[in-house]
């Protein structure tokens, strides 16, 4: 099972190719490829995804009721900015030009581990984010683990 924590900045180069962090690697099915599905994520980032996780999310999506409007939006929404994406030789991946600029990814990438997925930022949109939250850490933590 993933465990992806921490945060990492590296650049692009102008093809869209990025290195994934090495502590990220080790969490990526060689089993699978060396695959990775990326898509659309929340708050303006993108969302990277193992097979393993993939396929989880997948099942829950297939399980929801297609007669539920929100629900074919965002499977609509959702799959159709998700790409499967492999690693070469150097640990690179090559993120469609689109995507990067879905979430504003220019010259560098924003790694941010998320437990079971990692998130891909453009750096001051999610230093933005984090100031803007009007919220501290504090505050937060006593809402979410009490």
């Amino acid at each position: 099972m993933a465990n992806f924590m921490g945060s990492y900045t590296y650049s692009v180069d102008h093809k869209g190719r990025v290195s994934i962090p090495t502590k990220f690697r080790k969490y990526i099915d060689e089993d699978a490829d060396d695959a990775l599905i990326i898509t659309r994520g929340l708050d303006g980032c993108l969302f990277a995804y193992t097979i393993d996780e993939w396929q989880r999310i997948d099942e829950r999506l297939r399980a929801l009721p297609v007669t539920q409007r929100n629900t074919r939006v965002f499977v609509r929404m959702l799959t159709a900015t998700a790409i499967s994406v492999t690693l070469d030789k150097q640990g690179r991946i090559a993120i469609p030009r689109g995507l990067l600029e879905l979430a504003g990814i220019e010259s560098d990438v924003l790694f941010v581990g998320t437990l079971d997925h990692f998130e891909l930022w453009n750096p001051s949109e999610y230093d933005q984010l984090m100031n803007e939250s009007g919220q501290s850490y504090e505050s937060i933590a006593e809402t979410i683990l009490m």
